[in-house]
């Protein structure tokens, strides 16, 4: 099998309201940035207006957490958001905004199943072998597409590079970058010199682990699809489904093992990304630090705290102390 992916690179929980989400987030001791909030002129020699989709990030020592939404005519725009303008000719401007407005459309159709996580990515050293691995597996993607991602550096936010993919459906009418649970992809994770790596008030390090969940008769279907996205067989046990990607995984569970892996909670639709796992320095000073801030969370394992879905717009957040 395939060696070329070795992590989580990030997940995407796509909201109505940034500012909103925002403070949510703050709320639950994560460190954000301001939102950033692409800009392009809608025809050659308009003024420059936000488009398509804003985002901000919950950076990790190895990976993330973004927080999208989609940019609305008349939305609100969170007074401190960095507006980047988008440079670009134009003859290619068309092109471009049909690819962002493609992007938005895409948010909006997650966003009316549910506000919730739709996005997985998972990292790879190699994407070109990634790529190619799929095209040999029959597997279908978008290609290998360059794009500019921000990252917090000492002198502030800098774009960097990065690659990426994203995997279609085998579905023939389906949207391209998109599957039934929402948008899966690859991408390389580049190092960028003088990276700042925020410090988190409930200690989260690293994003270690995506909860996807199914329907029962869907499960050897979905693990067939991720046997072959990710490269490896899963790991089975009862209704579960446990890809390893080194310290990270992705697990798949059928809809009636739910309340066993994660007591309480229900999916608002199937399949969906229901939650995901965050490694903290000190599990101690993530409870204190949600109990001074009136979360509510769930504590159904020693040394695992579960903020439900309830107060994290959609997704549950499972904390676990970092192994190592």
């Amino acid at each position: 099998m395939g060696k070329d992916i070795s992590d989580l690179h990030h997940v995407g929980l796509v909201v109505r309201d940034m500012t909103a989400a925002i403070e949510t987030y703050r709320r639950l001791g994560f460190t954000l940035p301001p939102p950033a909030y692409p800009t392009l002129p809608t025809a050659p020699g308009a003024l420059p207006r936000p488009v398509g989709a804003a985002n901000t990030h919950i950076y990790l020592r190895r990976n993330f957490v973004e927080i999208v939404t989609v940019v609305d005519d008349g939305q609100p725009i969170p007074g401190d958001a960095h507006l980047i303008p988008l440079d670009v000719p134009d003859d290619r401007l068309p092109g471009l905004l049909a690819a962002v407005r493609g992007t938005a459309a895409n948010l909006a159709a997650f966003l009316d199943r549910f506000q919730g996580v739709h996005i997985l990515v998972v990292d790879s050293a190699d994407l070109d072998s990634a790529a190619a691995r799929l095209d040999a597996a029959g597997a279908g993607h978008g290609g290998v597409h360059a794009v500019q991602r921000p990252i917090e550096t000492a002198d502030g936010t800098r774009m960097v590079p990065t690659r990426y993919l994203e995997i279609n459906s085998d579905e023939t009418d389906a949207p391209r970058g998109r599957l039934p649970e929402g948008r899966v992809g690859i991408a390389e994770n580049t190092a960028v010199e003088g990276q700042q790596h925020p410090k988190h008030a409930n200690g989260a390090v690293d994003l270690i682990g995506c909860l996807l969940c199914v329907p029962d008769d869907a499960l050897p279907d979905v693990e067939r699809r991720y046997e072959t996205y990710l490269g490896r067989a899963a790991r089975r046990d009862g209704s579960t489904r446990t890809f390893d990607l080194g310290d990270a995984s992705v697990i798949v569970v059928a809809e009636s093992a739910l309340p066993d892996v994660l007591p309480g909670e229900r999916p608002p639709a199937l399949p969906a990304f229901v939650g995901y796992t965050v490694a903290v320095h000190d599990i101690a000073q993530t409870e204190h630090h949600l109990r001074t801030a009136g979360v509510s969370y769930r504590t159904p394992r020693p040394d695992e705290i579960v903020v439900p879905a309830s107060e994290a717009l959609g997704v549950a957040i499972i904390f676990r102390p970092i192994i190592g």
